[in-house]
């Protein structure tokens, strides 16, 4: 096996990919293309709870509500009214993501319903029979958080669909030696091909090799790094990750400025926001903003929030998350706008699952399944609901135990939809998500072309 062939599957190793990195940026000033799109993957790890994010407005639905989640239950003033074009009022928004309510009511927001991991459509009849095709490890967060980030949910999957969107598409970044994805919440399963993982930013501190800071002494030891990096070995690993070390000084010049310009259109968006999730998404945005520089016209960016597994204390953790994750999302946008690409972003979340609707002991909830999710950006048919809304009835005919929902709609399709917009060939479906061919439909149509 020789260097190339080496580094080319060299995205199974962990060792190998965590130097891999840091290495894929390379100093060359390229031009973005007119077809300029992003995708943009917000994973709210641990399992949002959706009953208390999406939640009947009108008085009878509220009193179902209210009836069943008790001591969790919001206050029905304080919901956040979401109008469909119609405009039916349709559901209420927890009132810490109420940043979000100008978005939907630009069309810049929609909202998927009832969503999860399938490996065929089922019904609660259908759920319950012998043999039926279920996913594998139903309400575990490690595998449900693999399945949504695979699209695949009868075995382990070593890539993820965003993964393999970015290598089928491969060819439209063409010329660049960039990667067209990218982390900013660590190595993560949707980000990682085949033959290639993601970049992983730092939201904070530099982005360079510590201890070179341009000192005589500093220079000297960069040389003598760079003369040893430059000796040959039979030993391949060695060989490789001489390669990759030295690929990643040299690029780490290209992307430390872009992550920590202050004076830049996203800063400014950004300003006075300092959580953990905003600054990711800073992040996010000044690459975009950075894309002329870049000269990829196809980018699919990953960040993450996490602690939704609010078995306990569920109304003030879930209240604190989502206070740090509204004002984030919409600086996201308003980002966008500015930058001139609103149409040509879109952003989604995923999560392991949602809660029971039924609510434990201890003032929390626990692992469920069907959930909600939001799609923002200007090319979102936005004011919109997308699916259905599951019949809040414990034993009802969507719960398949304290309020476990079953999904109306996979995660197969929900992926499919995005990925058509990114410029994905319907032939090609089968390719990144295996399993699409299990559900009538391949498209949801909250997406323009």
């Amino acid at each position: 096996m020789d260097r190339r062939h080496f580094l080319h599957g060299c995205g199974a190793l962990s060792a190998a990919a965590a130097l891999g990195q840091m290495a894929l940026f390379s100093p060359r000033a390229l031009a973005a293309t007119s077809d300029y799109k992003a995708l943009v993957c917000v994973f709210l790890f641990g399992g949002n709870d959706g009953n208390n994010t999406l939640i009947p407005i009108d008085t009878a639905g509220y009193a179902n509500y209210a009836a069943v989640r008790g001591q969790i239950a919001l206050p029905q003033a304080s919901l956040v009214p979401l109008q469909e074009t119609s405009g039916s009022a349709g559901f209420g928004l927890h009132p810490d993501l109420s940043a979000l309510q100008s978005l939907w009511e630009a069309q810049q927001l929609g909202v998927v319903l009832n969503a999860g991991t399938l490996v065929q459509p089922l019904t609660k009849a259908s759920y319950g029979a012998a043999n039926t095709l279920k996913p594998e490890s139903l309400f575990s967060h490690i595998d449900q958080q693999g399945q949504w980030q695979a699209s695949v949910s009868t075995q382990p999957s070593r890539t993820g669909w965003g993964g393999r969107l970015a290598e089928t598409l491969a060819s439209l970044n063409s010329g660049s030696a960039l990667p067209a994805m990218i982390s900013a919440s660590g190595p993560q399963l949707f980000v990682t091909g085949a033959a290639t993982s993601a970049l992983t930013v730092p939201v904070s501190g530099s982005f360079a090799l510590n201890g070179f800071n341009g000192s005589a002494g500093a220079n000297s030891r960069l040389t003598a790094l760079h003369q040893l990096l430059g000796l040959d070995s039979d030993e391949d690993l060695v060989a490789a990750a001489g390669d990759i070390t030295t690929t990643a000084i040299a690029d780490s010049a290209i992307v430390g400025p872009l992550l920590t310009a202050s004076n830049t259109e996203s800063a400014n968006a950004f300003s006075g926001l300092t959580s953990g999730i905003a600054l990711q998404l800073l992040a996010v945005s000044k690459l975009i903003e950075a894309r002329a520089t870049l000269g990829l016209s196809r980018q699919i960016f990953m960040v993450a929030l996490g602690s939704f597994d609010t078995h306990t204390n569920e109304l003030n953790e879930q209240s604190a998350l989502f206070q740090q994750l509204g004002p984030a999302l919409a600086a996201f946008q308003s980002s966008m706008t500015a930058l001139g690409v609103a149409n040509q972003v879109t952003t989604f979340t995923l999560s392991d699952f949602s809660r029971t609707f039924a609510p434990n002991t201890a003032g929390g909830t626990d692992h469920a399944w069907g959930n909600h999710h939001f799609i923002m950006g200007g090319a979102v048919k936005g004011q919109a609901y997308y699916g259905t809304y599951p019949t809040l009835a414990i034993g009802g005919p969507d719960d398949v135990g304290t309020g476990r929902w079953i999904p109306t709609i996979s995660v197969d399709q929900y992926a499919a939809t995005l990925a058509t917009w990114f410029g994905l060939a319907p032939a090609s479906l089968p390719t990144v998500l295996p399993n699409i061919g299990a559900f009538p439909l391949a498209n949801l149509g909250f997406m323009n072309a």
